[in-house]
């Protein structure tokens, strides 16, 4: 399941690369650009996890949507660092296309990772919850995510390289809330109802 999972998030590249085309003959001013490019992105995970793990019967714990979220986040991550690192590499640039890899992954990578656990974390903090509930907590998730991601996205396009690094910042700060927040999905239990004797 977690390989499936995996997988889909890479395929979702594909479906993100024709939509984010389309946005970008759309769209003129770059900042809507890339708000709509976050969204088409963070939708997308969150439908290969729903196409794959969240109907399987494996999905069988609070913390289940979590994890499914952040490897369906791993599989993008890869295949989109590969093509950003494919495109120095592919003009004979090795030490610009390493320097790309490793800029990705401080960045672009954990901001994956931790968007879609925000979006996990909202659906397994309503695991037992109704179905009405679950619909809100998956919005609100997903609202949040896009904010995130497209935060990051208008953060790097408007630093210069020097700060740059002070940027990601906030992306590490919030894998440390991602940690909290773990074992905050962990803690859910179901609701008992005390009956009357």
């Amino acid at each position: 399941m977690l390989v499936g999972t995996f997988i889909a998030g890479m395929l979702a590249v594909i479906a993100a690369l024709f939509v984010e085309k389309y946005i970008s003959d759309m769209v003129s001013n770059e900042s809507t650009r890339y708000i709509w490019w976050a969204a088409t992105e963070e939708i997308l995970k969150f439908i290969a996890v729903a196409i794959i793990a969240l109907n399987s019967h494996y999905n069988d714990e609070p913390i289940d949507a979590m994890i499914y979220c952040i490897v369906a986040a791993l599989g993008f991550a890869a295949v989109e660092n590969m093509l950003f690192a494919m495109g120095p590499l592919s003009a004979g640039s090795i030490a610009e296309s390493v320097v790309t890899g490793n800029m990705r992954f401080i960045g672009a990578s954990l901001v994956h990772t931790v968007c879609s656990a925000v979006i996990g974390f909202s659906l397994g903090l309503t695991f037992y919850r109704h179905w009405i509930v679950k619909v809100i907590a998956l919005l609100v998730g997903l609202s949040a995510a896009i904010t995130l991601h497209a935060a990051f996205n208008l953060s790097i396009i408007s630093t210069s390289g020097s700060d740059t690094l002070r940027v990601f910042a906030w992306v590490w700060a919030a894998v440390v809330i991602l940690i909290v927040l773990f074992e905050e999905v962990k803690a859910v239990r179901p609701r008992t109802t005390i009956r009357k004797v």
